[in-house]
């Protein structure tokens, strides 16, 4: 049992990727001129399907949306049914479907003939109806199912999949889409914040814990302990930073001396800290941190002192 399912797995994965390898051969002059009228459009691509052909699309519109690409889903059995009145006259309308031939199909095809819009096919049969009725047709043809009886939609899908994914990249990389362009549309998530979360912005949320170099030792420990951030920043009277006391010094600093008690910050602390500046990304104050193997950060603006960030702040924003 368990050596034909691991069969069975190595088999579908070998079917898979070779409907994918076999689109090598699709990206001719077609695909150019749908990636060339989609960059060059003032209207959106909407695009439909049936069946499994209809969540690929809307996987699809998804990646097109969040690079860049203004895109639409339209399932085709709900356009013929009123919804194809959100077809606008500049837009052009992606149909996708395997066989290019069920009945839904074919009355989309022809209401989109009545509009006057531009038809892409992606289709598995270039002699289908879809496909002759079509500007331009991207195949996506596969030589069979990983099925087991040539039925369910798995390597179509695939290359359905994988055909959508190659328009978005090659739009998105003409349009010069960014990794800041990208943040716009993902600012919730962890991959947002690691585009826009910066240093100053988790600094602000932070306690702000400094001492000055005549602040006693106990003051230092309370200080540190009060804030939760595992350091104290040593300033001067203008809240210039001069340097930074950790616990991990306190612990050092307690093995190092007899006596403790007429010790000041200024005997203890480490001189120059690394700073980063409020602007700068967070993930580039991880960075820094794990270049310098240390857990705190100070946030400065020439010198000035404008507060502190932990390692602990970075894991609980998701950027580590």
């Amino acid at each position: 049992m368990d050596q034909r399912i691991i069969s069975i797995a190595n088999r579908t994965l070998e079917i898979e990727a070779a409907a994918i390898n076999e689109l090598h051969a699709h990206i001719d002059a077609a695909f150019v001129e749908v990636v060339k009228a989609v960059y060059a459009t003032k209207g959106r691509l909407v695009i439909s399907g049936i069946g499994k052909s209809a969540i690929i699309a809307q996987k699809i519109v998804a990646t097109l949306n969040s690079t860049g690409t203004a895109a639409l889903y339209l399932h085709a059995a709900d356009a013929i049914h009123g919804d194809s009145g959100m077809i606008h006259p500049a837009d052009i309308v992606l149909i996708i479907s395997k066989s290019g031939e069920s009945p839904e199909i074919k009355n989309l095809v022809q209401l989109i003939q009545q509009f006057g819009n531009t038809l892409v096919a992606m289709v598995g049969n270039k002699e289908s109806y879809l496909a002759k009725q079509a500007n331009w047709v991207l195949d996506t043809t596969v030589a069979k199912e990983a099925c087991v009886h040539n039925l369910a939609p798995t390597a179509s899908t695939t290359a359905q999949m994988v055909m959508g994914d190659l328009l978005a990249m090659c739009l998105m990389e003409i349009k010069e889409f960014k990794a800041t362009d990208f943040a716009k549309f993902h600012p919730g998530g962890n991959l947002g914040k690691r585009l826009t979360l910066t240093a100053g912005q988790m600094a602000q949320v932070n306690p702000k814990p400094w001492v000055v170099n005549t602040t006693p030792l106990k003051e230092v420990i309370v200080t540190i302990s009060k804030n939760r951030l595992g350091a104290a920043v040593l300033v001067d009277d203008k809240e210039n930073v001069l340097g930074i006391i950790t616990d991990g010094d306190i612990r050092r600093m307690l093995e190092q001396h007899a006596s403790i008690q007429d010790l000041t910050a200024a005997q203890i602390a480490h001189s120059s800290p690394i700073t980063i500046g409020p602007n700068a990304l967070a993930v580039a104050a991880l960075a820094l941190m794990e270049k310098n193997d240390i857990s705190q950060l100070v946030v400065a603006v020439d010198k000035k002192y404008m507060g502190m960030i932990h390692i602990h702040d970075l894991m609980k924003e998701g950027i580590l």
